[in-house]
């Protein structure tokens, strides 16, 4: 048994700050989240890969210093590339992959300290908003095991919510990192555009629509990550509008009285759970108490042209992908190389043409524009982060062959969440509510291109205002 018994207590600075102390050592950490791991991975299957001796040989080498050094840390298995490591994306056609080098984002975790010991499970190439690759089986949701995580950071929702570690890495296309921090209960920012770094290997992830950062217990912990991999690095395409000070110190600080745009059902029209549009009327009145103004308004945008252009920038990137990886593996695509869904998405990125491609991106970016205009009046945007509490698991299969119908279940479930990644804008989902059977409800507020600092700001407030921290699945 594992020395350090309070370890599931404290969130990652918490952890750091017990480290630098010398109150605990960064093995008897380890030790106690190996013994998580082991005890509870078994019923979710959040952790796919385990590199316990890497782990172990990290802290022997010496850890940089810093606030989270010493803090064990898990990788979602999606591109990330960790040299010597397993490389999966959820997919058939990546095993046996070992990869050579590590992600420029990857770098930084360590040298911030971080000891990665595992990597965590996604959907076939992160195209799912449930975790439930045919490779790996699916990730439970560990409030109840019967239901979906969410996706595609799933696997880090899950081990974060479970206890395994305090924080973990996610990435987000379409809503990847606040859709399973919705199912799961923590919380899960996505960062601005450019905040974070995509190399050394591309510029950006989906032509901008994908970004990675983290899915965390504590508001603070996200700003201190963003804070240690935050920053452009050499060649980068772009990046984005640098921070007036440190994203931790804005965790605290006073937001201010901000002016809130209460969205509580799509520009769609679709139907929102009434438990989604409870939490989201919750969420306002708390907003108000705080002194904060709260208004209903939405931007106006064309949610079906926002669709057409995600599925021909996503599919491109898909075909793209797959080819890469098949040329490297010198021969033709095979049927079960990938899930049916994943083939029927690719064939479409290569049925659509360079127009295509030119037009999508023209209408991506007017959507950024008309979000731009909207943050002129409205500090946040205040909405239910998706449509539906975690649904139970196989809703969204991708084994089906009927493309259309899988997209538009999808985005029924997820109107609120893809509009960030096309405008480039941080959105972050907070746990603020929890249906009457005990399942957590996410609610999603997203600021102006830029402005994670009011996301700090506002969620160490609704933090302190209703803490989430006591409330643990009871695995």
């Amino acid at each position: 048994m594992a020395a350090f018994k309070e370890y599931a207590d404290h969130d990652a600075l918490g952890l750091g700050e017990l480290i630098a102390k010398k109150q605990v050592t960064p093995q008897e950490v380890l030790d106690a989240a190996i013994e998580r791991i082991e005890a509870v991975n078994p019923r979710i299957n959040a952790v796919v890969q385990k590199s316990y001796d890497e782990a172990k040989a990290a802290i022997r080498a010496g850890l940089p210093p810093g606030p989270l050094s010493g803090v064990p840390y898990l990788v979602k298995d999606l591109y990330a590339w960790q040299k010597g490591a397993r490389i999966g994306n959820g997919s058939r056609l990546y095993d046996g992959f070992i990869a050579d080098h590590d992600f420029t984002l990857v770098e930084r975790y360590k040298a911030a300290g971080l000891v990665i010991l595992g990597r965590t499970n996604t959907p076939e190439f992160g195209l799912n908003a449930a975790t439930e690759p045919v490779v790996n089986g699916p990730t439970r949701n560990p409030w109840n095991l019967e239901r979906s995580s969410g996706g595609s950071s799933g696997g880090a929702a899950a081990a974060v919510a479970a206890g395994m570690v305090p924080a973990a890495h996610g990435t987000d296309g379409g809503g990847s990192i606040r859709i399973p921090a919705a199912n799961c209960g923590v919380f899960g920012l996505k960062p601005n555009r450019g905040r974070n770094p995509a190399g050394p290997d591309v510029g950006e992830g989906w032509s901008g629509l994908a970004c990675g950062h983290a899915l965390t217990r504590s508001v603070r912990d996200s700003a201190a990550l963003l804070d240690a991999t935050g920053g452009p690095a050499p060649g980068d395409p772009y990046w984005a509008p640098p921070p007036a000070r440190p994203f931790l110190q804005e965790v605290g600080a006073k937001p201010g009285k901000l002016r809130i745009a209460l969205m509580k059902k799509p520009i769609t029209g679709t139907p929102v759970h009434p438990e989604c549009v409870k939490g989201v009327e919750a969420a306002a009145r708390l907003c108000e108490e705080l002194g904060h103004r709260v208004d209903e308004a939405m931007p106006d945008f064309d949610f079906v042209g926002l669709r057409w252009a995600m599925g021909v920038i996503i599919s491109a990137n898909l075909r793209n992908g797959l080819d890469a990886r098949l040329d490297a593996l010198k021969r033709t695509q095979k049927e079960d190389d990938v899930e049916r869904i994943t083939a029927l998405w690719a064939e479409q990125g290569r049925r659509h043409t360079a127009r295509d491609y030119a037009r999508a991106l023209i209408i991506v970016h007017g959507v950024g524009r008309r979000f731009g205009e909207f943050f002129q009046k409205y500090d946040v945007l205040l909405s239910p982060t998706v449509a539906e509490p975690p649904l139970p698991l196989g809703t969204t299969d991708m084994m089906g062959n009927d493309l259309d119908a899988y997209n538009e279940r999808l985005f029924r479930l997820i109107p609120f969440t893809p509009q960030f990644n096309v405008s480039g804008g941080p959105a972050a989902s907070i746990p603020l509510y929890w249906t009457s059977d005990g399942l957590p409800v996410g609610i999603q507020f997203g600021a102006d291109f830029g402005n994670e600092a009011v996301l700090f700001r506002l969620g160490a407030q609704l933090e302190q205002a209703q803490s989430w921290k006591d409330k643990r699945p009871k695995l």
